[in-house]
């Protein structure tokens, strides 16, 4: 199966750089490319690409408002959307996971680490770039609204507990499966279990569930 990525960025010789390594890849073909958010918009909703690559600031329409219009908690068929950006601030940090990204990563992350964030998008992993993880997800999880974390439906599992760890850490499901020594398709059981019983869209509010509740201290 290939692989459509819509690619958007204000620089256009970024673009064309993204562009250049994403079709060098087998499996992967950049199906558009914006210079703004808004067109970014246009376009994934016309092309519906499997995933979007987003930088942050674009003009007309930043990556984090673009984002949350095509993956946002409101929207009916979203988009899988990795926000790749120079700037780790929290402030962004905080707007992209907000907005629904599946995936975060600086511009100095290396082309296979970009594959690697793609094809976890479309697989609903999330890959956030392991040089910035924790404090990603710790940034978020303090800075967000104060009210408190969701009860879940349900207690959950000890099994539970073990894979909602490793997705807090950055883990992909096949490196769960290797360090829980389980298969893949008992990981997805869990993180289906896991997403029914806290009302989770996808991994990175699991994750953010477990640093607001504590699950890594």
């Amino acid at each position: 199966m290939t692989i459509r990525v819509l690619v958007a960025d204000d620089q256009g010789i970024v673009r064309a750089g993204l562009s250049t390594i994403l079709n060098g890849h087998p499996g992967i073909e950049v199906v558009g490319q914006a210079a703004d958010g808004r067109t970014a918009v246009a376009l994934a909703r016309r092309l519906r690409p499997d995933v979007c690559l987003f930088d942050i600031r674009m003009p007309v329409l930043d990556g984090i408002e673009a984002t949350r219009l095509l993956a946002g908690p409101d929207v009916p068929h979203p988009i899988a959307v990795v926000v790749i950006t120079t700037f780790d601030t929290d402030e962004y940090i905080y707007g992209a996971l907000k907005a629904g990204a599946r995936g975060f990563l600086l511009k100095g992350a290396d082309p296979d680490q970009l594959v690697q964030a793609l094809h976890a998008a479309v697989q609903g992993d999330a890959l956030i770039d392991p040089a910035v993880t924790g404090r990603l997800l710790a940034t978020f999880a303090t800075s967000g609204p104060s009210a408190t974390p969701p009860q879940p439906l349900q207690p959950l599992t000890d099994r539970e507990e073990d894979v909602l760890t490793e997705v807090a850490r950055g883990r992909t499901n096949a490196e769960i499966a290797r360090d829980l020594h389980i298969s893949m398709s008992t990981v997805k059981f869990h993180l289906t279990g896991l997403m029914t019983k806290l009302g989770a869209r996808n991994r990175v509010e699991l994750a953010l569930w477990a640093y607001q509740t504590n699950r890594l201290t």
